[in-house]
Formats: C-alpha cells, structure tokens, sequence
C-alpha cells in the first residue's frame, strides 16, 4: 500500500472522529489535563496517522489518549481494548520466525501488521504503563517487543494480567495462539 492510500475519506474521517471522541469523554482518567479540542487539531492536521488509528480501530484496538509528550509535542494513543485485539490475534511475533514455520504458518507476524499499520508495538514498560489505566489481557495476551539478545536465540516476550499482576513470558518467536495479539501504539 503507497502512502497515497493511506488516507480516509471524509466520511470515515468523520466517524472516526466521533468514535475516538466518545471513547476520550468516556475515560477521562487516562488522559487528565488533556483537552479533546487540542488532539483533534492534531489529528486533522495529520491524514497518515488517523488512518494509523483508523487501522488500530479496524482491528478491534480500541486507541485512545493515555498521554501527551510535551518535549515532542504528540499526543499518545494507546490500543486500550479490554483483552488482545481481535483482528491482531494468532501472529507469530516476526517475518523470520513465519519464514521459519514448516507447518501451520499464520497469516502474519506481530511487526509486520505493526509496520502495516504505521504504528508500534508495546514495549513491556509500555506495557506495565497500560496496565495503571485499567485491567487488559485478563483471558488474552500480547507480544510486546523484544530485546535483540533474545529474539537472536529465537524468543520473544509477551504479556498478560493475571491474578491482578502482569507477567513477562516468553515463548518461541515462530509460536502464536488464538488467544495472543498485540498491542501498539501511535503518536501524533
């Protein structure tokens, strides 16, 4: 897809906008002292990166506001959907451990639909970050990007809530499961 395509029309535009709007009224506690009238300038004046957010929407993200980086001026969208994106799920975690798979290949890998999406992964400290806004991933879980020393040796990490405390697994970078996506984020 050329960056020529990725642009909505004024009418996805539009209900984009009324979407992330009712879902920022509708959870103020994770962006306070954030005003919508400020994001919204933001987004208009960017077509690539609300077709970024139309993509984290599409696959079930649910994006919203959890912060405002003064030093980049950009806002920050988190995907803040309850368990694992739907539209994420049953990934391996990158191109080479697809590539890898002899059997039973998924569709796609976590970073490539990351990089699709024009957006990034969660980090694990991201990740923990999540986690103070609310409780996700109680019955899912999400890759969250690796350090290079393990995804070298053919790992990846991953996280969950479980028992109200997040756990750092891992697993090997080619396996993915109904129940495991990822999370990205966006900023703009």
């Amino acid at each position: 897809m050329t960056m020529a395509d990725r642009k909505l029309s004024a009418e996805q535009s539009e209900t984009l906008m009324g979407i992330l709007k009712a879902r920022f009224e509708k959870n103020m506690e994770r962006h306070e002292g954030i005003e919508w009238a400020d994001v919204q300038a933001k987004l208009q004046a960017d077509i690539g990166k609300l077709w970024s957010l139309n993509e984290m929407e599409r696959t079930e993200g649910e994006p919203d506001v959890i912060g405002y980086d003064s030093e980049n001026d950009e806002y920050i969208f988190y995907d803040c959907s309850t368990e694992s994106p739907k539209g994420r799920r049953s990934v391996c975690y990158d191109r080479e451990a697809l590539e890898s798979r002899k059997k039973h290949k998924p569709e796609n890998s976590a970073i490539e639909m990351a990089d699709d999406m024009g957006i990034e992964m969660l980090t694990e400290e991201q990740y923990r970050q999540l986690q103070e806004l609310g409780n996700f991933d109680r019955k899912t879980s999400s890759w969250v990007k690796t350090p290079a020393n393990i995804r070298k040796l053919g790992g990846a990490l991953f996280c969950d809530r479980r028992y109200d405390t997040v756990f750092v697994y891992h697993n090997g970078a080619d396996s993915y499961y109904a129940a495991r996506g990822f999370r990205g984020l966006l900023r703009i």
